[in-house]
């Protein structure tokens, strides 16, 4: 009886949550857009997450606002501002915004070309961390409130090992991987960084402070040798940040409103959101041409056909929407965007099939982001044209498998195996055993012919012999310009330069504002309830037994990936810039 109202109880709230939303949703279909008053100040707000892919769609006023911004959405919507003349001024105001260093390059540059427009730009900055600098250094006036903290400081990359774990477990892992550099499995059969680990580190990190260095100058108007050394002083004080010179002002956010209105001779300041912005018809695009902006992000898995895609970048419904785009006969053109470390082998050799096969249909482009490594690097070995911020973490040609071996654990709780097989090599994979040295050469076997066939596709995609593009395979990590210098992509920019880029391929005269048309779109809360994506149903699952911390851990991409087993196109390592 219990069960049976509960149930009750529970169809009851679902019916009256769909009348809800299903009211919403046909009162934002019959409203009018938002309106943009003359002399408005577009307000841009950023945190958290920046992805590429569009979030649920939530036709409720309440929730609608907190759907985060796409990296495309920050482009468009600075775009527009900047040639629309009813928007007077933006206000920028990061807030632990949770974007790699590309996507931070991208939206800086977007800042940046706002910037030229000749308005006034201004950022406001709460409890700035270096990423929300970063961009913020982009504008013509940075403030922040008199008692606050600039977390700015010098940069380091740590990498985390559990082989000391794993050994007190009774937990050995087996790894094996082509290309000296293809480091993955480090972590788990290491206690610290081997020397070629080191070597790309440091070279990464090189690249990425003397970006940070040159940025800051840039928009501070200060030299390199002026920035290194402040920069060593760091994290700041509001006062401190403030006679450094990397904030303009110290005031509370009214006060740095107030001070826009006097700048703009207003006696109230007309304030834009950036969401309602978003929703207002851009009147720029004029022309019928319509150019897909493809979004692939996440590690690679098969996935299933008829599945959303949801739990990374799934190979099965990738393809299948390639071939509605290809088939599209009123998309003129493609630009493919790619953030993804990588994942499993045939996965992104089916991508890179449908990629190869989209190009015969339409001029294509591809846009890297943050990253477009291993897998995520292979899907775009099409020979079209290749575009890459100068922080992309791209290349990582290689190869690796794993597999644990968990007899000593087992026996440390009791746990025994037992087993009858036939075949030379049945249990290969078996984690009650470590590999035999025969299965050891199997392996290597199939390791080493996968790495050739991916050494040899990269070569023919960028007309290069083999023997030019071994040596800057061996799996290693690459930033874009370091990439370009080695001619793994062939320019260096965000978006606007791969529509640049496309617009010529197609034909499209460059002045053409064209129809950027976003695949996937964004899914509707319906579709989010009556369609749950696996990793929903894994989090319900964890959450009804209690181990609902494990969660994050378990979402951790690669180790995802990782553990469905098998040979894989993995990056070694994740940047997460805090």
């Amino acid at each position: 009886m219990g069960k049976f109202l509960l149930g009750l109880l529970t169809g009851a709230i679902l019916v009256v949550l769909v009348a809800v939303i299903g009211f919403f949703a046909i009162a934002s279909l019959r409203s009018k857009p938002p309106a943009v008053a003359d002399g408005s100040t577009l307000i841009l707000r950023l945190s958290g997450e920046v992805p590429e892919k569009p979030s649920v769609e939530v036709p409720i006023p309440l929730l609608e606002t907190k759907t985060a911004l796409t990296v495309e959405n920050v482009w468009s919507i600075l775009r527009r501002a900047a040639k629309d003349s009813r928007v007077r001024a933006v206000v920028f105001e990061p807030e632990g915004a949770a974007v790699g260093w590309a996507k931070m390059q991208e939206i800086r540059s977007d800042l940046e070309a706002f910037r030229k427009s000749g308005k006034p730009i201004y950022a406001y900055l709460k409890s700035p961390s270096t990423r929300d600098y970063y961009m913020a250094s982009a504008c013509s006036k940075i403030y922040m409130a008199p008692v606050d903290t600039l977390n700015l400081k010098g940069l380091a990359l740590e990498l985390m090992y559990f082989k000391g774990t794993l050994d007190k477990l009774g937990v050995q892992v087996d790894v094996e991987h082509v290309g000296k550099y293809k480091d993955f499995g480090d972590m788990f059969t290491k206690t610290s960084m081997s020397p070629e680990t080191k070597e790309v580190l440091n070279a990464l990190a090189d690249n990425i402070y003397a970006d940070l260095v040159k940025a800051i100058g840039k928009g501070r108007g200060k030299d390199d040798a002026t920035v290194r050394a402040i920069l060593d002083d760091g994290p700041f004080l509001s006062t401190q940040a403030k006679t450094h010179g990397l904030v303009d002002e110290l005031r509370y956010e009214d006060e740095m409103f107030g001070e826009l209105k006097t700048a703009l001779k207003q006696t109230e300041l007309k304030k834009l959101d950036e969401h309602d912005y978003l929703n207002v018809p851009d009147l720029s695009v004029t022309s019928q041409d319509r150019v897909a902006f493809v979004v692939g992000q996440g590690s690679i898995t098969r996935g299933d056909a008829d599945s959303s895609g949801d739990n990374g970048l799934e190979s099965a419904p990738f393809v299948k929407m390639l071939t509605k785009v290809g088939n599209d006969s009123s998309i003129k053109a493609v630009i493919v965007r790619i953030d993804s470390p990588g994942g499993e082998v045939s996965a992104s050799d089916e991508m890179w099939r449908a990629m190869n096969a989209l190009k015969k249909k339409k001029p294509v482009v591809i846009s890297m982001s943050d990253a477009a490594a291993s897998g995520g690097y292979y899907m775009a070995m099409s020979g079209d044209p290749i575009v890459a911020y100068p922080g992309t973490e791209t290349g990582s040609i290689g190869v690796v498998f794993g597999k644990p071996n968990l007899h000593g654990l087992y026996d440390k709780i009791g746990i025994s195996k037992d087993y009858v097989s036939r075949g030379k090599f049945a249990l290969i994979e078996s984690d009650y055993q470590p590999l035999t040295e025969a299965g050891r050469q199997k392996l290597r076997q199939g390791i080493e012919a996968d790495y050739e066939d991916f050494v040899a596709k990269v070569a023919a995609a960028r007309r290069k012999p083999v023997s030019e593009i071994e040596p800057v395979a061996q799996g290693r990590v690459w930033l874009g310009d370091q990439a370009k210098e080695h001619g793994l992509v062939d320019e260096l920019g965000g978006i606007d330069r791969a529509l640049e880029l496309v617009k010529k391929k197609a034909g499209i005269p460059s002045t053409s504002n064209v129809n950027l048309v976003l695949y996937p779109g964004r899914r509707s809360l319906f579709d989010v309830l009556f369609h749950p994506s696996a990793e929903a149903e894994a989090d319900a699952m964890l959450k009804r037994a209690g181990l609902e911390p494990m969660r994050a851990a378990l979402r951790d991409d690669r180790l995802r990936v990782w553990m469905r087993g098998g040979m894989l196109r993995m990056m070694p390592f994740s940047l997460e810039f805090r």
